[in-house]
């Protein structure tokens, strides 16, 4: 007498945006470990390389968010449906305001902000077809802008809208949407920050870069010895977002999330001048 055995249930699927980075590798380690097919996103073969070299069912797929027919040409071939998307693909523009260059920018939230839209509405119908859940990648920066991080902390506020917006409309289509904002995590990122603003320059020629090049100075050195943390705990909130039955609609991650908050409730005189000491700049630091 045979016996038919059950059918296993399919693997879940996921799609992982920025997956050579950071916490886009850990996310994808992590879950390909678990038996999920990543579907990694990537901008180069030497990235799809990387990956290929990962145990577990991860499917690099060339992506680049600024590009709206390469994000076409991916969602057709990832195809649906979807468990999962997870906007993890990000930078770091850093620099004052009156400094930082308008190309530069530009980059700041075509990636961060209209980048993540353009991919999150090209797979919108693989997650509707799979209930799916969106994950963005913000930081809690978009609670607290820090000088000299404007551009990330306006782009992440920006994203922070965007994402309780997007909530509510698909809410009820089936799919859910969180909001990871980790701290400062232990990343290549913030090296590509400082190599980026180098090849930029800086706008405004001599006497605006007088204005500022103690102040520039203060903040690079303590940028350099930021303590920064590991990946573990936003990979951790990702995965509940991702998995738990009543995910949470926010996860405020890592060790900086207490000081944010303390930071938020602080009079605002009183707050500029603590973000000015937490990077070591002085008022006068701004004057020739």
């Amino acid at each position: 007498m045979s016996h038919s055995s059950t059918p296993s249930a399919p693997a879940r699927s996921v799609l992982v945006t920025g997956a050579t980075g950071g916490l886009g590798a850990a996310v994808t380690r992590r879950l390909a470990a678990e038996g999920w097919t990543v579907h990694a996103a990537v901008r180069t073969q030497a990235g799809a390389r990387q990956l290929a070299e990962l145990p577990g069912d991860i499917r690099p797929v060339t992506l680049d968010v600024t590009d709206e027919a390469s994000v076409a040409a991916a969602a057709e071939q990832v195809g649906g449906p979807l468990d999962g998307l997870v906007n993890s693909a990000g930078l770091i523009v850093q620099g004052f305001w009156e400094q930082v260059p308008a190309v530069a920018l530009r980059r700041q939230f075509d990636v961060n902000v209209l980048g993540l839209m353009a991919v999150t509405r090209a797979f919108l119908p693989a997650l509707r077809a799979g209930g799916g859940r969106v994950v963005n990648i913000g930081a809690l920066s978009s609670l607290v802008a820090l000088p000299f991080f404007g551009p990330i902390a306006a782009s992440k506020a920006a994203l922070a809208s965007m994402t309780d917006s997007l909530r509510i409309e698909l809410r009820h289509q089936g799919v859910k949407v969180a909001l990871v904002e980790p701290g400062a995590m232990r990343t290549e990122i913030f090296a590509r920050a400082v190599a980026s603003a180098r090849a930029d320059g800086v706008a405004g020629g001599p006497e605006v870069e007088r204005h500022y090049a103690r102040a520039a100075a203060a903040a690079g050195e303590s940028v350099a010895a930021t303590k920064l943390h590991p990946v573990d705990a936003a990979v951790g909130a990702v995965h509940h977002a991702l998995t738990a039955r009543r995910p949470r609609t926010r996860y405020l991650v890592g060790p900086d999330a207490r000081t944010v908050r303390v930071a938020r409730r602080l009079p605002t005189a009183v707050r500029d001048r603590a973000l000015l000491s937490a990077l070591h700049v002085t008022p006068a630091s701004f004057n020739p």
